[in-house]
């Protein structure tokens, strides 16, 4: 089973394919090149094995965490 976890968007530079994402208090490099469009901190991001695959409203990615036990 594979499983995708939320983050949000701390900074990512415009054309740049690698974003900073924080997820459960740990920012890591994301690979945003899946995404159709340029993403803005604050945003959330559905990410799995290290790429973003989708956007994500902060309700959506709520309710995700929400499953794991954690909070935004």
């Amino acid at each position: 089973m594979c499983l995708g976890i939320p983050g949000r968007v701390v900074d990512c530079r415009d054309g740049a394919d690698l974003g900073r994402v924080e997820v459960a208090g740990v920012v890591r490099d994301i690979n945003m090149s899946l995404l159709d469009d340029p993403v803005a901190p604050g945003e959330y991001v559905l990410i799995h094995s290290g790429f973003a695959l989708e956007r994500m409203s902060q309700q959506r990615a709520a309710d995700a965490l929400a499953f794991f036990g954690a909070d935004l």
